[in-house]
């Protein structure tokens, strides 16, 4: 079995265990999949009530990754996303200790992300990006894979912040995340009020995930599509002098 059977063969198991804790959403779990595959962050839209926390933790323990979340407000700051520098004692001295903030995990859930002032977005920018804080003039790696899964809800706009270009381009998809059918909707009360909740297995770990990031990263690209691709990208630049008519 070549690399790319075994990543395909993984990826798959990997969606229909996410698919034992959410019920529904093929196509938002499938497209969750490929930016974590791809290494892009995704922001997810919907309505409340809709499982995007819990599709985030489930996605966590099938792929064995560290999971934190943070609940976006307007009074949330900055230092309270990536961390702090402390004051401890030693002995007779103090010295200044960083504190990780809860970035410093795989799978970071932003849960209403546009409640937070821009100041405070702007705090995942650079991690979006680079995969690492600065704290002053030090600069604090993020744990690999690292990926942000970010929430806004769609309607109740008052007091909100829209993101900004800057931060929208950190996002490889924007999923929308809709209201389930009858048949769904049944399934997810049976599964949520039951007395025997699903149990989720370990499909892939750490090593298993970034091995198959380096299995996609591999695939070769059609000449046709990579000009497709550059003619979006140069279509975007209206006083390109080169765009193809």
């Amino acid at each position: 079995m070549t690399e790319y059977e075994v990543c395909q063969q993984n990826t798959m198991a990997c969606e229909q265990e996410i698919a034992k804790g959410i019920i529904g959403q093929k196509d938002v779990i499938r497209q969750v999949m490929l930016a974590l595959l791809a290494g892009g962050n995704v922001l997810l839209e919907g309505m409340p009530g809709l499982g995007k926390t819990m599709l985030v933790r489930t996605i966590s323990q099938v792929c064995d990754l560290s999971f934190q979340r943070i609940q976006f407000t307007p009074d949330l700051m900055p230092s309270d996303v990536t961390g702090t520098n402390i004051i401890v004692k030693e002995e007779q001295k103090s010295a200044f200790r960083f504190e990780k903030g809860p970035i410093f995990a795989n799978l970071v859930l932003a849960d209403e992300i546009n409640r937070a002032t821009p100041k405070t977005q702007s705090a995942l920018l650079e991690a979006m990006q680079e995969h690492t804080v600065t704290i002053g003039t030090t600069s604090h790696q993020l744990p690999e894979p690292f990926l942000v899964l970010a929430t806004q809800n769609p309607i109740e706009n008052e007091g909100t912040y829209p993101l900004p270009e800057a931060q929208l381009d950190r996002f490889l998809f924007k999923v929308l995340v809709k209201f389930p059918d009858r048949q769904e909707l049944r399934g997810i009360v049976e599964l949520t009020e039951g007395n025997h909740p699903p149990k989720i297995e370990k499909v892939m770990d750490r090593e298993s995930l970034l091995a198959a990031r380096a299995c996609v990263a591999q695939i070769p690209i059609a000449d046709a599509v990579m000009d497709y691709i550059l003619d979006l990208v140069m279509a975007t630049h209206a006083d390109n002098p080169y765009i193809r008519e």
